[in-house]
């Protein structure tokens, strides 16, 4: 139904976010439809405009335009603001009876000091619906600490969980924590919206890097409460501790494929190697002895995966079983993925300013609905004019006095 509305649209979000948590919450509203105003505090806007590539032409030299920026906030209008300014503050407080959802991921009680506590805009606009996004949550001890992502995932206990049996912890290369956050409050704030169409209330929502982090945890939190200290998860490397076998395999020249076989799949690799003997082996033959061996099961499988002729020709015997398994691949592999592009799960963008370019696509595909191809993001405060335009009324003289103020910024590189 290319023609039918989007399913957010005709709501308006206020974002006040930056980096990748909150944009990424406040992209997703964007890509259903909503309409989301990006507040970029002046000079610069969001600090990520700094990172990723930027176009080389020499009139956009002092552009901040950047891949990163298009990738988190693609769909959003740019309203550049110095909201030091006490007629800046003016302005986006008046903007709010026209806004449905405020979305901010400063530390917390910054935006309190800002002006723009829920306590205060609720009192401008009752059914608005506020989502604050931080590392620890606005509550509790942890609640005075600025982080990031990964600050997130070593009080979650997560960090502690990965690396070398015998290493340090090591670190995930991914905001997993970071964009996992973002997908949970867009999804908090559907739910929100669909509670105020309901029962006509606004309301407040906490959303934590932490609390998204050791809300993965798909194991071990009930049995170490129950346990204690006699049950303590330990890094187990490239081999996933249960056993399995579940894991990264060497195949040979530096590639690798990932299985992953739960007790029930076991006689399926079994076939796929051909290797009947395995099922009575007495080191492998319960899931709890390929568990205590799963360094002896690995050097059998490595050397079954090493005498096919290529890695795809190991991967269509573990196919031809049903073994769940994998190449382990590169993301300039995946990018190629013939399945990952007809899926748009790399969605190509023809940008303006960058050329052609690939960002992830949406992880949900709606049947009612299909992907946006016709993606745009802005320069830093290309949109002042259409914001205060359309939400206050605002007319050319007074937009002007605006920047003459300083209380207005935008990209030098944009027209005048």
């Amino acid at each position: 139904m290319p023609n039918s509305p989007r399913m957010l649209e005709g709501y308006r979000v206020l974002d006040f976010s930056q980096f990748v948590a909150g944009p990424t919450c406040t992209r997703l509203l964007a890509e259903m439809g909503a309409e989301v105003i990006k507040v970029e505090l002046a000079p610069h806007g969001d600090r990520v405009r700094a990172d990723g590539l930027k176009s080389q032409a020499p009139e956009l030299k002092d552009s901040n335009y950047s891949t990163y920026y298009v990738q988190h906030n693609h769909s959003k209008l740019s309203f550049a603001i110095d909201l030091k300014q006490p007629r800046a503050k003016e302005l986006v407080m008046a903007m709010l009876p026209s806004i449905d959802v405020v979305v901010e991921n400063f530390a917390p009680h910054v935006i309190d000091r800002l002006g723009f506590s829920y306590e205060a805009i609720r009192k401008v606009n009752p059914k608005i619906i506020m989502c604050s996004i931080s590392m620890a949550g606005q509550t509790g001890p942890l609640s005075y600490k600025a982080g990031y992502d990964f600050i997130g995932q070593a009080y979650a206990g997560v960090t502690d969980g990965i690396g070398q049996v015998d290493g340090p912890p090591a670190m995930t290369t991914m905001a997993i924590g970071d964009v996992s956050t973002g997908v949970a409050s867009a999804m908090a704030i559907g739910f929100a919206l669909l509670h105020r169409e309901r029962t006509g209330e606004g309301q407040y929502l906490d959303a934590s890097l932490l609390d998204t982090y050791f809300h993965m945890h798909e194991k071990s939190v009930p049995v170490v409460s129950l346990r204690g200290d006699k049950f303590r998860p330990t890094r187990s490397g490239s081999l996933h501790p249960d056993g399995g076998p579940t894991g990264a395999f060497h195949y040979r020249d530096g590639q690798y494929v990932f299985l992953t076989v739960p007790p029930h799949q076991w006689p399926q690799l079994v076939r796929a190697m051909g290797m009947p003997e395995l099922a009575s082996d007495p080191r492998f033959r319960s899931a709890r002895g390929r568990r205590d061996n799963k360094e002896q099961l690995r050097d059998v499988i490595e050397k079954w995966l090493s005498g096919f002729a290529t890695r795809d020709d190991a991967l269509a015997a573990l196919d031809k079983e049903r073994v769940p398994c994998a190449p382990v691949l590169s993301v300039n592999d995946s990018i190629k993925h013939p399945h990952l592009n007809e899926r748009k799960t790399v969605r190509w963008v023809n940008d303006p300013i960058l050329g052609r370019i690939a960002i992830p696509g949406m992880p949900v595909k709606f049947s009612a609905w299909p992907d946006r191809v016709d993606l745009h993001a802005s320069r830093l405060g290309q949109d002042n004019e259409r914001v205060l335009r359309e939400l206050l009324k605002m007319d050319h003289n007074q937009i002007s006095k605006l920047y003459e103020e300083g209380i207005l910024v935008r990209d030098p590189t944009l027209p005048a």
